[in-house]
């Protein structure tokens, strides 16, 4: 698995994840329970630097470095 996922886009999806988590784990009904997974998914995604759906649409937003 290439990396696909720049920096800025990792710490947003920590950040919304980890708080989508803590929701669902603080408020386990049905609406937030289902947060609860996108944040799982969100906070996955944002550790490993890995996003299958940018796989699919062969997009990135990691930043070109080099000559």
């Amino acid at each position: 698995m290439t990396k696909n996922v720049g920096s800025a886009d990792r710490v947003l999806r920590i950040i919304f994840g980890s708080t989508l988590l803590i929701l669902a784990i603080v408020n386990p009904q049905v609406p937030y329970s289902y947060g609860g997974l996108v944040g799982v998914l969100l906070l996955g995604t944002g550790l490993f630097g890995w996003c299958g759906l940018y796989r699919l649409l062969s997009y990135s937003t990691l930043t070109k470095t080099g000559a």
